[in-house]
C-alpha cells in the first residue's frame, strides 16, 4: 500500500528469518534478490546478528512463485533460532498479513484514526528452522480463482462465495 506505519510492517511480512541482523559487518555479506517473471527469490548470504557476531554467519532464502506457491530454504543456521535475542528486534519466521482503515475520530472531527486489521498469520515453529532445512507454503484454492457463474455453481471450494454479475467476479 501507500501508507507505512510502524504496525503495519509489525503485521505485514514475508519472513523467512527475521532478526536483528547486520548485512554490513562483513564484505562477505549480501542480500540479493532475481526475478525471472515466475519466481522473485530474495538471498540473504553470509549474514550475522548485530553484537552477536561471532554466533557466526546465516544464509536462507525466500522464493516467492507466481503460482501463490512460497519456499523458505535454510542454508547456514549456526544456532538454534530459539537462541537469538529479541531484545534489539523481533524474532519472527512466517507470514502475516494486515489491512489498515483509516476511520473518523470521535474526539476530533477532522482528524482520522489508524485502524489495523491482521487477519491472517503463519507462524513458523522456530525449533525446525536448521541447516539444509526448508519450508512450503501451498495457497488453499480462493473464490477469486472462478471467471464465470458456472465455474462458480460447479465448485467444490469449501467457501459461501457468490458470484457478482455487476463486477464479474466472485464476492
Amino acid at each position: 500500500g501507500d501508507v507505512i506505519h510502524r504496525m503495519l510492517t509489525a503485521t505485514q511480512y514475508v519472513a523467512p528469518l527475521m532478526a536483528n541482523f547486520n548485512p554490513s559487518f562483513s564484505r562477505n555479506s549480501t542480500v540479493q534478490y532475481l526475478d525471472n517473471g515466475t519466481v522473485f527469490v530474495v538471498q540473504w548470504d553470509k549474514v550475522y546478528l548485530q553484537g552477536k557476531e561471532d554466533m557466526g554467519s546465516f544464509t536462507f532464502q525466500a522464493a516467492l512463485h507466481s503460482t501463490g506457491r512460497i519456499v523458505f530454504g535454510y542454508k547456514e543456521i549456526p544456532v538454534p533460532v530459539l537462541q537469538i535475542s529479541a531484545t534489539q528486534h523481533p524474532v519472527k519466521a512466517g507470514l502475516s498479513d494486515a489491512f489498515m482503515i483509516l476511520n473518523p475520530s470521535p474526539d476530533v472531527p477532522e482528524s482520522r484514526r489508524r485502524t489495523i486489521y491482521e487477519y491472517h498469520r503463519v507462524e513458523l515453529d522456530t525449533s525446525k528452522i536448521t541447516n539444509m532445512s526448508a519450508v512450503e507454503f501451498t495457497p488453499l484454492p480462493t473464490c477469486l480463482q472462478h471467471q464465470s457463474c458456472e465455474m462458480c455453481v460447479s465448485s467444490e471450494l469449501t467457501f459461501n462465495c457468490s458470484w457478482c454479475h455487476v463486477l464479474q467476479r466472485y464476492l
